[in-house]
């Protein structure tokens, strides 16, 4: 392994290992704590964009997560938790968790929240030990003039995600290759 490459590796792992303990506070009652960052992400998304009332109104389940910190240089990583919410009541609490390499170098930290538009696709995440972001999500985002585009395509999708709140230095914010885990905040 060259130098570059070596120094690549413990950037990454570093910057991974930041990205977890800045993002994972200790102390403090997580669950209400966490609990309050969802409801906050909930009336920001339901106030900005009011086009996806029709989302909120038919999700079996919404997936929450208020804050995602992302870093990589060369190796990345990403790390955010979130409340899963079924009928606007915390259910279960998750992780979200992402490794890239590639050509990026950069911080950035976003929300994204995923609508689970049937009972199935619902069951698959909650019973599931760890669900990973797949092709049979559908994105709506954000497009000029501030509203949420959501075509009558991505109404039929099993799983819409929404990645709002973006900010930071790092091009792009995708959810693909992220996997969810059940947590105790």
């Amino acid at each position: 392994m060259n130098d570059l490459s070596r120094r690549s590796v413990v950037l990454g792992l570093g910057a991974t290992s930041l990205l977890g303990a800045c993002a994972n506070p200790v102390g403090g009652d997580g669950a209400a704590q966490l609990d309050a960052r969802v409801d906050a992400a909930r009336d920001f998304l339901r106030s900005s964009y009011p086009s996806l009332e029709e989302l909120f109104t038919n999700a079996r389940g919404i997936l929450y997560i208020p804050v995602v910190t992302e870093a990589g240089l060369f190796f990345g990583g990403a790390y955010g938790r979130g409340a899963l919410r079924i009928n606007d009541i915390t259910v279960d609490y998750y992780s979200a968790t992402r490794a890239s390499f590639g050509l990026q170098a950069g911080a950035q930290q976003y929300a994204h929240a995923l609508f689970f538009m049937t009972e199935q696709a619902l069951s698959d995440f909650r019973f599931s030990p760890g669900w990973a972001a797949s092709a049979d999500m559908r994105y709506a985002t954000p497009t000029q003039g501030g509203s949420m585009g959501t075509e009558t395509t991505t109404q039929f999708s099993p799983v819409i995600a929404v990645v709002f709140g973006q900010s930071g230095i790092l091009a792009g914010a995708s959810l693909a290759g992220v996997k969810y885990s059940r947590i105790i905040p």
